[in-house]
């Protein structure tokens, strides 16, 4: 199958992706920083200190700094900190020197034979004074710093890694070098795992912490190394390192000589780098502490210190003061902290088994109050197989805190059984776990194994109900389509919930694909709801359940009716479901899968508000599991609600945080559809479209069988062609929705762009393509599109129909007060309006609707729109200045006290309330006046009055 690049406005083709592995994973800004310090811009200091964690990234830091400097004509003058040497005067120092012997030579007698004797050059000489070879340095500092001598620029970096361990004498004297003013051009950066070394160093020395990477960059970081781990371990890895890059690489290591059954027999894995540091700081704290510290690592989240040294069996704490001396821990808050996450990797894995199943016996016995932590810790003290772990391990799932625990019990629990039917039942439940996790990969491993079991068909049908949903996150719409009809086929659901079930989750990938095969097998399947006999849950005595069982089921039909495409379908069912009892059931999980079917179903009909008030309180429920899978069903239809109704600042704060999430769980489908939005939203905002990411980092995915994310795409492109005045590439693109003869390629998200292809077919001189696919939009939404539809339809007519009455249509654009949901369309079609009116000679009135559609997206940011706004009201002789009191003096009574209240701030309503006028009257005095006072923006009205 070909592979469609996915970026704004690609046209397809098959693009190899390229790994980039010498770029430091996210340092742009710390590069970006020392960068600064080496060119010595203005207001940048000559000394720069770089603090963090062993392992975060400081040599390799340096080590691009100093590169950047030769490269730039730079000479670099680098040492590394050693503790031997601590306590002899310069002697870090002496490393930076050595490579310039021959400079040296070439000083005058006193300062050669104080840097001489510095180098050891003069055999038995005392340590010199700190004045003399502070002198003797800018001595040579002097000589290196005329350009083309030693180097092209005459700029000297000094570099010094480790510098916590360098001698005070040296660092002292880099302190002083660094703030000399003059000619000399000389920069200092220093790197230390912890700030001691300030003390050494002026008070105004400038600190760089360098913080752990964020997920989303550890995930990025992890994908270049060799044999990096899938699925569950990858999930387990990134959480374990913490953002160190280190711990990442050596962690990744470890996972993979452990998972080498050749490199397993042959010997135990065992730490390297770093990570032998630790295990040799470890060996030379007391066996006791030792002992304690393995306790310590084995420990689980809700294992605090008291139950800790209750397994240990002592209550002293000087149990932990060697390895607190030695950094390797710290006791915060009741719990035991390790420092750094090898140190924890490097405190177990050196212990005997023997202990580690002591140690997880004895944690286990005081964890009987927490049956999740318990199960987990006597499950790792187990051996082999063992039924009534395995049992004790699944009932204790669900008291999980959250999705990703349960799905790592779940399989654990498998992994333990004994009987093959449990062992499936068990994968079956964890598959649904780990899918709403979120991590595609995990549900692909976990599906494998189920299906190598003979099971039940009904099991099979549950999973391949997870393993459609992974398959349709990675964007592979057709093969998820296809099985589940499969599932179908070998074990037709017998109750109604079943097949209102499966035939949403074939309703989600259809809307997702926007295939017409898909849709035509869809419509069919709603008929198994209607048929199938009630299920387990409809046939209890309990009345409220069998109601709610049958609310949930009308939902999910609602749903497959909304996707199925047929006109007037997803309004219709809308106003059947019974929306506000379906509300009340916040916190009840098995409810949550049909109030996302009821947003669906609003979304679809165009009703934005219970759209999101579906949509938002499922967010409560899922981020409290952490269920970011169940989110990433949803997420785009929600951000495009949040968009199209002006909530663009909860639009931003979700977008954010989806990204970095949809990165970290490598969801490529949703990262395409995220960075879509918001290059639309930066678009709206009239912002300059940010230049294409990496290849290495943009998602892959089909774009044939993924018409919804290419719809997001193409309108992406369209807007940012939009945002920079080229009207004809925008057509071009937004033509892309539609085919030759006019149909749209995906049956709600093509229609809704129609009134911005007429827009730009009508400015780039392509109306009558734009008229005829206007032709074909209108015949597909039926005889009554929904609210939004037709105004939009409405707009485009005005714009493009050659038999159409445009004002007539633009009125009817603007008539409706249900179109203020859609605040950006209906200001697009304010000005649209204002132009013909322009053109028709009756300036005044498009200066109202000028205006009025200034007063719209301006609160919004949304300057694409006001740009084109603001044009017009010039055109339209909107004065740049007039003659305030006369202006007012013209107004009527009534008119001069309500600019004099929206001058203090009153909103219409306010005002409206206090004179005994509706809102839209109010607005209606505002939008008459503006032009006569010469303002188009409501603050003005503040301004002008105070100039009075």
């Amino acid at each position: 199958m070909e592979t469609t690049w996915v970026s704004p406005g690609s046209s397809g083709g098959l693009t190899a992706p390229v790994r980039d592995t010498s770029t430091l994973v996210g340092r742009d800004a710390e590069l970006e920083r020392l960068r600064r310090c080496v060119r010595q811009e203005p207001g940048t200091p000559r000394a720069l200190v770089l603090l963090g964690e062993e392992g975060i990234g400081k040599t390799r830091l340096l080590r691009a700094a100093g590169e950047y400097a030769a490269a730039a004509g730079g000479l670099v003058l680098s040492a590394q900190g050693w503790a031997a040497e601590r306590e002899q005067p310069f002697g870090c120092l002496r490393h930076l020197l050595a490579p310039l012997t021959g400079q040296i030579q070439a000083l005058p007698e006193p300062h050669r034979l104080v840097l001489g004797t510095v180098l050891g050059l003069e055999p038995g000489g005392a340590v010199p004074p700190g004045a003399a070879v502070r002198s003797g340095s800018s001595a040579l500092l002097d000589r290196l710093g005329r350009p083309g001598h030693v180097s092209p620029s005459g700029r000297v970096l000094v570099t010094v890694d480790d510098a916590h361990d360098c001698d005070a004498a040296t660092l002292e004297l880099l302190g002083s070098l660094a703030r000399r003013t003059g000619d000399v051009r000389v920069s200092v950066l220093l790197a230390s795992r912890d700030g001691e070394l300030l003390l050494d160093l002026p008070s105004d020395v400038d600190v760089l912490h360098v913080a752990p990477l964020s997920p989303p960059e550890s995930a990025d970081l992890l994908e270049r190394l060799p044999d990096a781990p899938d699925g569950r371990s990858r999930l387990e890895l990134l959480d374990e390192a913490h953002g160190n890059p280190s711990a990442l690489i050596e962690l990744c290591r470890l996972r993979a000589s452990s998972a080498d059954p050749v490199l397993a027999h042959e010997r135990p894995p065992r730490l390297q780098h770093l990570g032998s540091r630790f295990e040799a700081l470890l060996g030379l704290l007391p066996s006791q502490t030792q002992r304690a510290l393995a306790y310590a690592a084995l420990a689980l989240p809700g294992d605090d210190a008291a139950a800790v040294m209750a397994a240990l069996g002592t209550s002293d704490l000087g149990v932990w003061a060697p390895a607190e001396e030695a950094g390797i821990v710290a006791l915060i808050d009741g719990r035991i902290v390790f420092r750094h996450p090898l140190a924890r990797v490097a405190a177990s894995i050196g212990q005997p088994a023997s202990l580690r199943h002591r140690a997880h016996r004895a944690l286990a016995e005081l964890a009987a109050a927490r049956p999740l932590d318990r199960a987990r810790h006597v499950a790792a003290a187990t051996l082999g197989p063992d039924a009534s772990v395995a049992r004790t391990l699944r009932a204790a799932a669900g008291s999980s805190p959250d999705d990703f625990t349960a799905a790592r019990a779940l399989e654990d629990a498998a992994q333990l059984s004994t009987a093959a039917g449990e062992r499936a039942r068990l994968l079956a439940e964890a598959l649904g776990a780990a899918l709403a996790v979120g991590d595609p990969g995990w549900a692909h491993d976990l599906h494998a194994r189920f299906v190598c079991l003979d099971t039940d068909p009904r099991l099979r049908r549950d999973a391949a109900l997870a393993a459609a949903d992974a398959l349709s996150q990675t964007g592979r719409q057709i093969e998820a389509f296809g099985l589940l009809l499969d599932a179908a086929e070998q074990a037709p659901p017998k109750d109604a919930g079943a097949a209102a079930e499966l035939a949403a989750a074939a309703a989600a990938i259809a809307q997702q694909s926007g295939l017409a095969e898909h849709r035509r097998r869809l419509s069919a399947l709603p008929a198994w709801a209607a048929d199938a006999t009630p299920g387990p849950e409809e046939q209890r005595d309990d009345a409220s359940v069998r109601i709610d069982a049958a609310e949930d089921t009308a939902a999910l039909v609602a749903f497959v009716r909304a996707v199925s495409d047929v006109p007037g379908s997803a309004r219709h069912g809308l106003r059947r479901l019974d929306v506000p009892r379906l509300g009340g059931h916040l916190d009840e999980p098995t409810r949550l899968t049909p109030r996302v079917a009821v947003a669906s179903v609003a979304y679809h009909a165009d009703e934005p508000d219970v759209c999101l008030e579906q949509y938002r309180a499922a967010e409560l429920r899922f981020r409290s599991r952490r269920a970011f899978g169940h989110r990433a069903r949803y997420l785009a239809p929600m951000l495009d609600t949040l968009l199209a109704t002006g909530r663009w600042t909860e639009a931003d704060i979700l977008l954010d945080e989806s990204l970095d999430k949809a990165t970290l769980l490598r969801l490529p489908r949703l990262r395409a559809d995220l960075e879509a939005l918001r290059l639309s939203l930066r678009a709206l905002r009239g912002m300059t479209p940010a230049a294409p990411s990496r290849p290495d980092q943009r998602p892959w995915i089909d774009l044939r069988e993924n018409a919804a994310t290419r719809a997001r795409v193409v309108r992406a492109g369209a807007l940012a062609a939009l945002s920079r005045g080229d009207w004809a590439d925008a057509f071009r693109r937004l033509r892309t929705l539609f085919d030759e003869d006019g149909a749209a390629l995906h049956p709600f998200h093509s229609p809704r762009s129609i009134a911005e292809l007429a827009l730009t077919g009508h400015r780039a001189g392509n109306v009558e393509e734009a008229a005829r696919i206007l032709a074909r939009v209108r015949d597909s939404q039926g005889e009554r599109p929904t609210t939004r539809m037709t105004l939009l339809l409405h707009h485009a007519a005005a714009l493009v129909d050659p038999g159409a009455d445009a004002e007539h249509h633009f009125r009817l654009a603007l008539v409706n007060a249900e179109g203020e949901r859609w605040p950006v369309e209906r200001a697009q079609a304010r000005l649209s309006y204002a132009i013909w009116l322009r053109r028709a000679r009756r300036p005044s009135e498009a200066r109202q609707q000028l205006a009025a559609a200034l007063e719209i997206v301006e609160p919004l940011g949304a300057e694409c729109v006001a740009t084109g706004i603001r044009h017009e009201l010039r055109a339209s002789g909107v004065a740049t200045s007039s003659d305030s009191t006369a202006a007012l003096a013209e107004l009527t009574a009534q008119q001069r006290q309500i600019v004099r209240m929206a001058a203090e701030g009153l909103s219409n309503r306010e005002i409206g309330e206090q004179l005994f006028l509706s809102p839209r009257t109010v607005g209606t005095h505002l939008y008459n006046v503006y032009p006569k006072l010469g303002v188009t923006r409501r603050h003005q009205l503040r301004d002008l009055l105070q100039d009075r």
